[in-house]
């Protein structure tokens, strides 16, 4: 009877679910009455950290002293946003870290600052995380060091700062049922507000990520069981967030209600279920596509099986354009689309907006080929790789004391002679950010001999920032928040500059266009930011005072130019 009442009390404590749609038509179920679990010893987790002496902080620009190596930062001349991270689960496959290091191979376009995996064996979390690349943090040591057939994984990009190791994840955190391990993509617009509650409630932050919070609102939940937890966690969270977190017998993927970031799931021919921010992910480790996480759903699996929850009742989807745009692998499924033929129907619709009369169509590797490729058979051009880019250039290298003018640049990016001299010259990109790598490209095609340059953009003008999980530089950063499409044009120098029309846009994705944000063009944001502005790409995470020029955005009209606040603090900028 005392059983029976207790199983009901816990019933009734239970918040109810709707179950997120598989489509419009089905359903899925929602799980069946949690059991309470029995109070266990705490496991231990044990963590396995590299940080390479090699990082990756140049002194070079801070000093004065004509004794020091000039170094240039490879961010210097890389002018584009950049997706934060990306995530793997993986279970029941006894190979568990082994794949997820493979995914996150397949993932290392998300993150190239750091990388790390969790696994779980005889109910032991055990960790391994590092700065650098996947291949540079792992090896078969590390990875014999992650037995089991649960793991998670995560690759990370921030700026140079806050790439310490302490931020590096997966995290993983003891409380007094168990240990509980995390990874993230996205960002909370609401994480300092969380966090000052927190502190004032008395937990202590080991870290300057957003993503901590999430463990601490775990810990401190008193819903049962575990699961439960996550979701009133979750509950408590506004922003961007994609998670994959574990247990000593679970895997849980959570995606927010708007779906922001991506995340798939598949599963591999021995049953093993797999979570990933790409299907190019599922790909490498042949795991067959499923499906998406729904918006606001929660999936639990453990040995009973795959369960589904919707977290809360979730409003009109929100992705991210950008996925399509630029971040995605061309070989993934990203919201249900074709990463590839999405880019090259963009540079379809810009050959038919925008033609011009030209010899040869290029693009700037790698992200603008594709949409080149759909330009040039549009407008019936031949496609010529025009611009070769070293895949070999690291993150700082030494200059020479004579300066090379476009130094960066040239690096990174050499122009072929004989596919430009003489030619009227198409050349296709993605985005146009600062604008100062644009006007580097322009002048390198020119000096190769080309006759006229034609800059071609397969995305509208971004004018404002964003808050769910991108680095992108401050809205007065940004060259389309400050000039007009021929101010840009004479800035960096090409003979004509159009851009893909967003009304055009919106009218390929069809009756999905509603469900996609815009805020990087619009300043219309689906959740309005909070508090002080996470500022990502030019600040070091490190404590020290620091002017920190730009804010959250001022209200502002639909269409309007973004406006941004100056705030003078003394506070760690915040990335996860």
């Amino acid at each position: 009877m005392a059983a029976a009442a207790t199983a009901a009390t816990a019933a009734a404590a239970t918040p109810s679910f709707s179950a997120c749609p598989t489509s419009s038509a089905t359903r899925l179920s929602s799980c069946s009455t949690p059991l309470l679990l029995k109070t266990t010893q705490k496991p231990l987790h044990i963590t396995h950290s590299k940080n390479p002496i090699a990082d990756v902080i140049s002194t070079y620009k801070n000093s004065t002293s004509s004794e020091n190596v000039p170094f240039l930062d490879e961010d210097d001349d890389d002018d584009k946003p950049r997706e934060e991270c990306g995530v793997v689960g993986i279970y029941g496959d006894p190979e568990a870290s082994r794949l997820a290091y493979l995914a996150l191979h397949a993932l290392q376009h998300r993150g190239q600052e750091g990388a790390g995996i969790v696994a779980v064996s005889d109910g032991v979390l055990q960790s391994v995380t590092g700065v650098g690349l996947v291949s540079e943090v792992f090896n078969q040591s590390k990875l014999d060091k992650l037995p089991g057939d649960i793991a998670i994984g995560h690759v990370r990009y921030s700026t140079a700062g806050s790439s310490m190791l302490k931020n590096v994840q997966p995290f993983v955190a003891g409380y007094r049922y168990g240990s509980v391990g995390v990874a993230h993509n996205g960002n909370l617009v609401n994480y300092q507000s969380l966090r000052a509650e927190l502190e004032e409630h008395g937990s202590i932050f080991n870290t300057s990520s957003d993503t901590e919070a999430v463990l601490h609102l775990i810990a401190i939940s008193k819903a049962r069981p575990f699961f439960l937890r996550i979701v009133e966690a979750c509950e408590k969270l506004e922003g961007a967030y994609s998670m994959v977190f574990l247990t000593e017998d679970k895997l849980v993927a959570v995606r927010d209600p708007y779906g922001f970031r991506p995340l798939v799931m598949g599963r591999r021919s021995n049953g093993a279920v797999v979570f990933a921010s790409e299907t190019c992910a599922l790909d490498l480790i042949d795991a067959t596509y499923e499906r998406e996480v729904f918006p606001g759903e929660v999936l639990v699996v453990d040995k009973d099986g795959v369960r589904s929850l919707c977290l809360m009742p979730h409003p009109q989807p929100k992705s991210c354009i950008f996925e399509h745009i630029y971040f995605a692998l061309p070989n993934s499924i990203v919201f249900g689309r074709s990463v590839y033929e999405s880019r090259r129907v963009f540079g379809e619709i810009l050959a038919a907006e925008a033609p011009v009369d030209c010899d040869v169509v290029i693009a700037v590797p790698d992200s603008g080929v594709v949409a080149a490729l759909g330009y040039a058979e549009k407008a019936g051009v031949p496609f010529q790789q025009g611009l070769i880019r070293s895949h070999y250039v690291g993150r700082t290298f030494i200059e020479p004391s004579q300066k090379i003018r476009d130094f960066g640049v040239k690096l990174k990016l050499s122009p072929v002679r004989a596919v430009l001299e003489g030619k009227r010259v198409v050349v296709v990109d993605d985005s146009i950010v600062r604008g100062t790598t644009s006007s580097k490209i322009v002048r390198l095609l020119k000096e190769a001999g080309a006759k006229e340059v034609h800059m071609r953009i397969a995305s509208p003008p971004i004018i404002a920032s964003c808050y769910y999980g991108v680095d992108t530089p401050s809205s007065e950063e940004l060259i389309s928040n400050r000039m007009s499409v021929e101010e840009i044009r004479q800035f960096i120098g090409s003979d004509t500059l159009e851009f893909l029309p967003i009304e055009k846009l919106q009218k390929l994705l069809g009756g999905d266009a509603s469900s996609y944000c815009y805020a990087c063009f619009s300043g219309d944001y689906p959740v309005q930011p909070t508090g002080q502005v996470k500022r990502v790409g030019d600040f070091v995470d490190d404590g020290l005072s620091g002017s920190v020029d730009g804010g959250w955005i001022k209200d502002t009209r639909k269409g309007a130019r973004v406006d941004v606040a100056k705030l003078e603090w003394k506070k760690e900028i915040f990335t996860s």
